[in-house]
């Protein structure tokens, strides 16, 4: 039981408490009062000054939009003077127009006034000239034809004698001065073009680190060389030729792709018939680009723009490079030809980036002649007719084989091409083999009845036969030309083709004594 003493301290405590928290209710109230008062006024603040700012922005915004304003007016006024300025000066200048048109207009009329006189006065010229004629022709006896031939046979009859040997004079005459004119010409291209010249062969050599490779080029039971000479078409002599080995084959491109692809198997060590078959085929995208960027370089080299040519044919122009035509690099020739060709074509007026095309492409049959039936001329004038080229460039591929080109231009490149071909060391071929090659020729030609006399020329592309004309008739010239042609193939070894031209001509001769 609780005390009343314990009653009335508990009491007290619990008075004490109540008023201690509404004391502490109403002190907190006060505060919160005060805080929010606080906010208030800086809440207040905030927004005098925000509103301070929106006016200063809004006044700003309107001193700006009147200076745009004002700067669009001004740029106004400024276009509508241009404009203005510009449409006077047009009306100007179709004032003056229409006063030229009018001007015009009175010449043109003027211009026909005199032809029609001119035409007037030129019908009755031919009036009176007709009237003359007749005249004449009346007083003569004679109409006008009669007249001239009258006149050419009495001069004729007493001046026979004096017209032949004028005729003669001026020919020979003629003759001297094209002659000495084209030597001119031929020396002056000869003098400006200079070029080395290298001599291909049909083998090369290929060197070792040691002897011991040859063992494994050859491989076990000669697979290895078998599988080269099989993929390659070429020939590998493997002899006693201390660290080195030849690869035969006619074909300079076979000859490539062989050297290449030896030459990285050997810096590789793997030698065996897979590995062959990898280098190979390397060896021949390589020398794919070698010879896209060989017909580049040529191109450069004569500034032929290299877009204007289709990159299959630059490809095909590279081929080129591992061409030989008698030992001579066909491409180094051919951009010889097209040198020559454009310092010929400068001295006679012609064509010249006709001529240099032209001669850089005259041989380009010869880079797909083993892959294709025909001549090379012809190959070569189909390949630049596929490829776009004018009928005046393409002509020049076959131009050059014949006798009497249908062009300037072919003349040209057939004499650059008989130039680049004849310089001394240019083809390979020794004096005495040279000489007795055409000396047999001319035998073989002069071993037929009837034949008078027989020329081996063009380096001996070509016989030209003279025979006598009491002996052998038109139609067995025909039959002479082709036995002379067969027994030169059955008998005779020589490069390339040769043409025999029979040549019967009758000549009558008599002396004054």
């Amino acid at each position: 039981m609780f005390s009343l003493d314990s009653i009335l301290v508990l009491a007290t405590g619990f008075g004490v408490f109540l008023i201690g928290s509404l004391l502490g209710y109403f002190i907190r109230k006060v505060v919160m009062k005060n805080k929010a008062k606080s906010a208030e006024d800086k809440a207040e603040k905030i927004l005098q000054k925000a509103k301070a700012q929106e006016k200063e922005i809004l006044l700003q915004a309107k001193e700006k939009s009147l200076t745009v304003l004002e700067e669009g007016k001004r740029e106004a006024n400024d276009r509508r003077r241009e404009i203005q300025s510009q449409q006077q000066r047009l009306e100007q200048r179709e004032n003056k127009f229409d006063q030229q048109l009018l001007a015009l207009e009175d010449k043109k009329t003027k211009l026909e006034q005199q032809k029609t006189e001119i035409e007037r006065v030129k019908a009755r010229v031919e009036e009176l000239k007709e009237e003359q004629i007749s005249k004449l022709q009346s007083i003569a006896g004679l109409s006008k034809d009669q007249a001239r031939d009258e006149l050419f046979r009495i001069i004729e009859d007493t001046e026979k004698e004096t017209l032949v040997h004028r005729m003669h004079k001026l020919e020979q005459v003629s003759e001297e001065e094209i002659e000495r004119k084209a030597k001119q010409v031929i020396s002056l291209a000869v003098q400006r073009f200079a070029s080395s010249h290298v001599v291909d062969a049909t083998t090369t050599m290929v060197e070792l680190p040691s002897d011991e490779m040859k063992g494994r080029i050859i491989g076990k039971e000669g697979r290895n060389i078998k599988t080269l000479e099989r993929l390659t078409g070429c020939e590998l002599i493997i002899d006693d030729t201390p660290e080195m080995i030849m690869i035969s084959g006619f074909s300079p491109v076979r000859r490539q792709v062989a050297l290449r692809a030896l030459q990285a198997l050997i810096k590789d060590g793997r030698i065996q018939p897979a590995r062959i078959e990898e280098a190979i085929t390397d060896a021949k995208k390589n020398l794919a680009k070698e010879m896209r960027k060989s017909g580049e370089d040529a191109l450069y080299e004569l500034g032929i723009p290299v877009p204007s040519i289709d990159p299959k044919l630059i490809s095909i122009l590279g081929r080129l490079k591992f061409r030989t035509s008698y030992g001579q690099n066909v491409l180094q020739h051919s951009i010889e030809v097209a040198r020559i060709s454009g310092m010929l074509a400068e001295e006679l007026g012609a064509d010249v980036f006709a001529c240099k095309k032209g001669g850089l492409f005259h041989d380009i049959g010869k880079a797909v002649d083993h892959d294709m039936q025909g001549a090379h001329p012809q190959i070569g004038y189909n390949i630049m007719k596929k490829f776009g080229f004018p009928e005046e460039i393409a002509y020049q591929s076959v131009a050059h084989h014949e006798d009497k080109p249908k062009t300037i231009e072919g003349v040209i490149v057939k004499a650059a091409d008989a130039i680049s071909g004849a310089r001394p060391g240019a083809r390979r071929n020794t004096l005495e083999e040279y000489i007795q090659r055409l000396q047999n020729l001319e035998d073989t030609a002069m071993g037929f009845e009837g034949v008078e006399k027989a020329y081996a020329i063009q380096a001996g592309r070509e016989v030209r036969v003279f025979v006598r004309p009491e002996n052998i008739d038109e139609l067995n010239s025909q039959n002479l030309a082709r036995d002379i042609a067969k027994k030169i193939e059955s008998e005779l070894t020589y490069p390339g083709e040769v043409r025999v031209t029979v040549i019967r001509e009758t000549r009558a001769v008599e002396y004054a004594r």
